[in-house]
């Protein structure tokens, strides 16, 4: 019988991630996934979402070429080709997991596709095949759940209603959307949607889209969403499906939308099946309960990624991924939710990390925030992005960095200054003195911590 020092269900971000710090740490490592390497998000989400984003980014840069001193393009001949698009989308994806099969491969580390079902504390079994392990970390995500509307079924049956994975398998650009939800991946569904021409409504449950997020930046990217063509209506509850259309609920009376497609982002739950033999301690909302090394309420077993419900993201999977197996291996390690970039790629993108203003006045935090927008920012002028602002809250005491929200077309990529910055307690007098280089999107940096300190210097 084969015995492993580690072994991982599921090859998600956290899954794989696990496996090669795992392997790289001197473990023999089993890794069993019943799909392609790179779970959810490889193959069904941030990777295959973001590459659609990148090409409806490209189209809407085309369509506004002439602004750039660009001509001799026949705007009425430029379209989207939706089977090349998704093409491009397949080519990302399998070059990604191949990848990571490689990684597998060069580290030494066995891989089984299959299911596997946990059968004690120190077996699993997969395809007829014990094995045996000292260790495992579960890693096997969380998935869609359908809300039990009305009429959903049918629909369901019919291909009109879909989730993230529908959308990928689309035969062709739907003329009309309606995405359900009010999360990052609504929102991004509805970014993409409308930037290639297709008619897209929002339903948002909720008084604003993103309520998790710093109110300034929601309620800005509402703003330029609607600007776009975005139609968003909020506060609409969704009751039903009649016929093909959604009936909602919203100021008391019922509203009725149709489109040639349904997206639905709203429910989710663990996936435990597998491991239910393990009896495994669960949250109210049934996700796997872990300490702050990992560990379920069985010490040798650990729990990473969407299944424990912490936040839901690809690089919070990785990093569990690493300080599950850091203790594992007797090294102390744990991760500091309050420094996790959050991040919608919207056009523009937001990005945030740490506390916002409304949490600050909530816990009574003495605090400053600082404040400088694009539209006096060379770069965003020269690009015609002058929408966004970059925010960032501070503390009074000693002027330490404690909230960092930007927006801007690059926020995704400039969030990790302030996430590196704010892990070593760094000041708004550290910033103010980081010298930036010009003319980018980062400048800003600067701009608002100098608005704490006294002025800034550009506006």
């Amino acid at each position: 019988m084969d015995k492993y020092d580690i072994a991982i269900l599921g090859a998600g971000p956290g899954g794989y991630v696990a496996a090669i710090k795992a392997a790289q740490l001197g473990n023999k490592v089993l890794v069993i996934e019943k799909d392609s390497p790179g779970g959810l998000c490889l193959n069904w989400g941030c990777i295959p979402t973001k590459t659609l984003l990148v090409s409806a980014k490209h189209f809407r840069d085309i369509k506004r070429s002439e602004n750039f001193g660009i001509v001799g393009i026949k705007q009425d001949d430029v379209k989207i080709d939706w089977e090349k698009l998704l093409d491009k989308k397949d080519s990302v994806v399998n070059k990604l997991v191949s990848g990571v099969s490689m990684l597998f491969k060069k580290n030494g580390i066995e891989h089984i596709k299959g299911e596997g079902k946990v059968i004690d504390s120190k077996t699993i079994e997969v395809n007829d095949k014990t094995i045996k392990f000292d260790k495992l970390i579960i890693a096997t995500g969380a998935g869609i759940e359908f809300p039990k509307w009305d009429g959903i079924d049918k629909m369901l049956e019919a291909g009109k209603v879909i989730d993230h994975k529908g959308v990928l398998g689309l035969k062709a650009q739907p003329k009309e959307i309606v995405i359900i939800g009010n999360n990052t991946y609504s929102v991004e569904f509805a970014t993409f949607f409308n930037a290639i021409g297709t008619k897209t409504t929002l339903i948002n449950p909720e008084k604003s889209i993103i309520p998790y997020e710093d109110k300034t930046l929601a309620s800005t990217l509402e703003r330029q969403l609607k600007k776009d063509g975005v139609k968003i209506v909020s506060e609409a509850r969704p009751k039903s499906f009649k016929g093909e259309s959604l009936i909602v609920e919203r100021k008391g009376k019922e509203e009725t939308y149709s489109a040639d497609n349904f997206i639905v982002m709203m429910g989710r739950k663990a996936n435990l099946k597998g491991v239910e033999v393990l009896d495994l301690e669960l949250d109210k909302k049934g996700y796997i309960k872990t300490n702050d090394k990992l560990e379920t309420n069985k010490k040798n077993i650990y729990a990473v990624g969407d299944v424990n419900g912490k936040i839901p993201l690809a690089h919070v999977a990785s990093a569990e991924g690493i300080v599950a197996v850091e203790n594992i291996m007797g090294i102390a390690s744990s991760l500091n939710y309050n420094l996790v970039p959050q991040v919608v790629y919207s056009f523009p993108e937001i990005a945030s990390v740490g506390i916002t203003e409304e949490k600050a006045k909530e816990v009574g935090i003495d605090y400053s925030v600082g404040k400088f927008p694009l539209a006096a920012n060379g770069m965003a002028i020269a690009e015609e992005e002058t929408v966004g602002f970059i925010e960032i809250i501070s503390d009074n005491a000693y002027g330490e960095i404690i909230g960092v929200h930007i927006m801007a077309p690059t926020a995704s990529d400039m969030i990790s200054e302030a996430v590196a910055l704010m892990n070593i307690e760094g000041t708004v007098y550290d910033l103010a003195k980081t010298i930036h280089p010009h003319p980018t999107f980062s400048e800003p940096y600067v701009e608002a911590a100098y608005d704490i300190i006294d002025k800034p210097i550009n506006m």
